[in-house]
């Protein structure tokens, strides 16, 4: 399956009052691996950004002064998302937001996205799994030990990044084991990047063993002491190790 985590800013919320689009960020997802394909772009929304959302995200009217319309980039963001299982948290609010745009444009074969993609709602999702529980992206990443030190404001393809890294993680799948401002990592300003989980040939997967270097045993163990500090408690695996 193909999927597209995706994240939106905006001028302000809610959308009934016309407030508008001011950056979107996604990055693809190809059979749970991140594929380096991203869309990314920031809009001039023809109003003003409210003062509370520039608290927010930082983006301000005299960066957006420059930047393209909606309009100007409707067809190719429509393509990157088509057909695509479109991964969001809180996807209530963004789909709202891009369905309003296309609407605007008066191109209402577009302004269902749901038409087009189906979609997955992390946060509808994290509720479920931990009831009662602040299932913010922030406290999503702590619960699962995903970095987001770089997160000091929000960001659309950051978020995005760093969404795909939880939902990835709380869906059982695997990105990179190494910690942030490690030297796997130190070109990439402390974000962990993707790392493909490796598969065998069909021809060998009765008969071959793949173990694990020193290195990635290392890593292996600084993980869980990660995830036992974020967590507060000791995770099972090192229960199952002792």
């Amino acid at each position: 399956m193909r999927s597209v985590v995706l994240d939106t800013e905006t001028t302000g919320m809610p959308v009934t009052d016309g407030h508008r689009i001011i950056e979107i960020g996604c990055v693809e997802v190809i059979g749970r691996r991140l594929t380096g394909r991203h869309y990314h772009v920031y809009l001039q929304p023809d109003r003003e950004v409210d003062e509370g959302a520039i608290a927010v995200h930082g983006i301000t009217n005299e960066f957006l002064a420059d930047k393209p319309r909606f309009r100007d980039v409707a067809d190719e963001f429509f393509e990157f998302i088509r057909d695509a299982q479109l991964v969001i948290h809180n996807a209530a609010f963004d789909i709202g937001f891009i369905n309003n745009e296309f609407a605007l444009l008066g191109q209402q074969e577009r302004a269902e996205i749901t038409d087009h993609c189906s979609v997955l709602d992390t946060l509808l999702m994290a509720r479920e799994r931990h009831p009662g529980q602040r299932n913010s992206l922030d406290a999503l990443c702590k619960r699962y030990g995903v970095d987001n030190s770089g997160r000091d404001l929000h960001g659309a393809l950051l978020d995005a990044e760093i969404l795909a890294d939880v939902w990835l993680t709380m869906t059982g799948g695997q990105t990179n084991l190494s910690l942030a401002g490690d030297g796997a990592d130190a070109g990439n300003g402390g974000r962990q990047q993707p790392s493909p989980i490796r598969r065998l040939p069909a021809e060998r997967v009765r008969t071959a063993v793949l173990r694990a270097s020193e290195e990635e045993l290392a890593a292996h163990v600084a993980r869980l002491a990660a995830i036992e500090k974020a967590s507060g408690a000791t995770p099972v695996w090192t229960q199952l190790d002792g």
